[in-house]
């Protein structure tokens, strides 16, 4: 059950929002075919190893594969599912969404390409932990699967702590402290990223800012007077002056020299091997993950995700051609010969994340694996639930305000408001109406 604060109720009452009924129709559409067992599937080029494991395991099923790219806010894809629902005809049984976002639009009413998995995979959906699944319920029903969890941390590097005296921070607040004495002390090393698009969710999912807060189908919340917003833009606004965060972002040119230079940041689980280790060349034995850093004031620990991609299944299907999507679509979510073998993310689903763990312990990469494996699960457990995904691309607006704000050399407090003021005409573009109660 998503867990919603007193100030989101209020609202929902206020607009007379039936949470638990969902779009008219989220079953097998009137207009479902079937093929007689023949599967179309759709998948970015990192998915494909996932469908080639899944034509190995069940030659049984044939299978017609489509590569996709896709662009964080492009409105392309769904311009197509747009198409196929005018002529019947054309969509995929099976699709990776190349943003998490995009299921906003596939489980609206206009468009409603995604099936209704409550009923279908039932013994899937029980094997994720609830935050993990939370962004797949929508209006009450799961309308998607997620792939592979992809909580924040705390990264930090473990030679330069112990070299230095300093013990990684359990709280934001003493995040900020450390953060603080670092630029002070060891002026040019870097304590986190602000420029790319999963910046917004690292620090402000984290603490619950209302960014992404879904009321219904056409509304939304935003409130970046919030306190668990303020307390965010005070800190990075103390630690943008200081110089010890970076306007770059995570995949940019700049992280890669800087990311030598980073004492310790929130980060999610991938950061390990695809930044640090595959990106940064930071050399073995150096970085360290602990669990998510959390805000004093709140009485849970909450921590959010950058990534972890979604799947979705066709309503257009019936019969034999259903039945075999439905198994692809288990195999995907659950099956160790792609999550543990091949996926280079830390399993959705609880029981295979031990396996995975034992795989990457294999590597020998990280300092201290078995705190950061501790780590890894217990951020997976704790993904804070009260963000949604939308039409509108929270990241995206980060990215054409706060980044050129600060690579200018404007004070975060300039790029904050800028920031505050284009997301909610942002969201009004997509034909919501903007919710703002404090």
């Amino acid at each position: 059950m998503l867990r919603r604060t007193g100030t989101t109720i209020a609202l929902l009452a206020l607009i007379g929002l039936t949470a638990c009924k969902g779009p008219e129709g989220t079953g097998t559409a009137d207009d479902a075919t079937d093929s007689g067992g023949r599967i179309t599937v759709w998948v970015d080029p990192p998915r494909l190893p996932a469908v080639n494991a899944f034509q190995q395991a069940h030659p049984e099923i044939p299978v017609d594969v489509m590569t996709i790219n896709g662009n964080v806010g492009s409105t392309e894809l769904q311009q197509k599912f747009v198409l196929f629902n005018q002529a019947g005809t054309g969509w995929p049984d099976a699709i990776f969404f190349p943003s998490n976002d995009d299921i906003a639009w596939a489980a609206n009413s206009k468009i409603n390409y995604v099936r209704d998995l409550t009923d279908d995979l039932a013994d899937v959906i029980a094997q994720y932990a609830p935050s993990s699944i939370s962004q797949c319920r929508i209006d009450g029903l799961f309308r998607c699967l997620r792939n592979d969890a992809a909580p924040d941390v705390l990264w930090y590097d473990k030679q330069l702590m112990a070299a230095w005296g300093y013990q990684p921070p359990t709280t934001w607040e003493d995040y900020e402290k450390l953060s603080l004495r670092i630029a002070a002390e060891h002026p040019g090393y870097v304590t986190g990223f602000l420029g790319d698009a999963y910046a917004p969710d690292r620090y402000l999912w984290a603490s619950g800012c209302p960014t992404n807060d879904r009321l219904s189908e056409r509304q939304v919340h935003i409130n970046l007077g919030d306190p668990r917003c303020t307390r965010v833009r005070d800190l990075l606004d103390h630690l943008v002056a200081a110089d010890v965060v970076s306007p770059a972002g995570i995949f940019s040119p700049d992280a890669t020299a800087l990311g030598k230079r980073l004492v310790m940041s929130p980060g999610a689980v991938w950061w390990g091997s695809f930044l640090f280790r595959d990106t940064w060349k930071v050399p073995p034995g150096r970085i360290a993950a602990a669990a998510p850093l959390r805000w004093t004031a709140d009485p849970t620990p909450f921590t959010s995700s950058e990534g972890g991609g979604l799947w979705g299944f066709s309503r257009h299907i019936k019969g034999t051609q259903l039945q075999n999507t439905l198994t692809f679509a288990r195999f995907v979510a659950t099956d160790p010969r792609w999550q543990v073998d091949l996926s280079v993310g830390l399993p959705g689903v609880g029981p295979l994340q031990q396996p995975w763990l034992t795989r990457q312990r294999e590597t020998g990469y990280l300092a201290d694996f078995d705190a950061a494996a501790a780590a890894f699960v217990l951020a997976s457990t704790i993904v804070r639930p009260e963000r949604d995904y939308t039409r509108y691309n929270t990241g995206t607006v980060w990215t054409h305000t706060v980044t050129p704000a600060l690579t200018s050399g404007r004070s975060f407090a300039h790029a904050w408001t800028v920031f505050g003021e284009r997301l909610v005409g942002e969201a009004r573009s997509f034909g919501y109406t903007v919710h703002n109660s404090a």
